[in-house]
C-alpha cells in the first residue's frame, strides 16, 4: 500500500510544482484590463535578462498569432551571433485565469509551460515590461525596433523598482533584418 501512495503522490507533487512555476513573482501582479486581441502581431525585443535560450541573440522579435481554440501561437525570431544563423521556436500560448489578466502560459516544448505576465503595458500596446515566475525573467518589448530614451528610462525605473536587476540587461541589437530562407 506504501508504494501505490508514493507512486500517486509524485505526479501529484509535479502538478502542484508547475502550477506554482506559473505564478507571478512575489509582490508583482499581471496587468489587468488585458485584451489578448490588442497584444497580437509582432513585438522587437529591446532588452532582457540573460538565459541559455537567449544567448548571443540579437534581432529578436516575438508574433503572437490568436487560433480558434483560443490558444496563440508564439513565432519567436532571431539572429545567432554566434552560430550566424537565424535561429526561430515555434510555441503555444494560453491565458491562466481570467482572461482579462495579462498572465499566459507558454510552451515551446510539449507539455512543459513557463510563465508569461505582463506586468507593465503602454495603454495604446507599445510596449511591455513582461515576466516569468520570478525575477531572473525580464523583458522589455516594443511595437518598433526602438524605444524613445524617455519611455526606456521609465521601463528601466519600474523594473529596477520591481526588484529586477536593470543592470544586467542585455539591449538588443535590431540592425539585422530577418530574412527567411528560400522556401519558408
Amino acid at each position: 500500500m506504501m508504494t501505490l501512495r508514493a507512486y500517486w503522490l509524485a505526479p501529484l507533487l509535479a502538478l502542484m510544482l508547475s502550477a506554482c512555476a506559473l505564478t507571478p513573482p512575489t509582490g508583482l501582479r499581471p496587468v489587468t484590463g488585458f485584451d489578448i486581441n490588442r497584444y497580437l502581431g509582432s513585438w522587437y525585443e529591446i532588452a532582457r535578462l540573460d538565459h541559455s535560450f537567449e544567448r548571443d541573440m540579437q534581432a529578436v522579435s516575438a508574433t503572437y498569432v490568436a487560433q480558434p481554440n483560443g490558444s496563440v501561437n508564439v513565432i519567436n525570431r532571431g539572429y545567432d551571433t554566434r552560430r550566424q544563423g537565424w535561429k526561430e521556436a515555434l510555441g503555444r500560448a494560453w491565458l491562466i485565469g481570467d482572461r482579462g489578466t495579462a498572465s499566459l502560459k507558454v510552451s515551446f516544448f510539449g507539455p512543459f509551460y513557463g510563465a508569461y505576465h505582463v506586468i507593465a503595458l503602454d495603454p495604446d500596446y507599445r510596449w511591455s515590461l513582461v515576466t516569468g515566475s520570478d525575477r531572473d525573467y525580464l523583458w522589455i518589448l516594443a511595437r518598433e525596433a526602438h524605444l524613445p530614451d524617455a519611455v526606456r528610462d521609465d521601463l528601466i525605473a519600474r523594473a529596477k523598482a520591481m526588484g529586477f536587476a536593470t543592470e544586467r540587461l542585455i539591449w538588443v541589437d535590431h540592425t539585422l533584418s530577418y530574412s527567411p530562407q528560400p522556401g519558408r
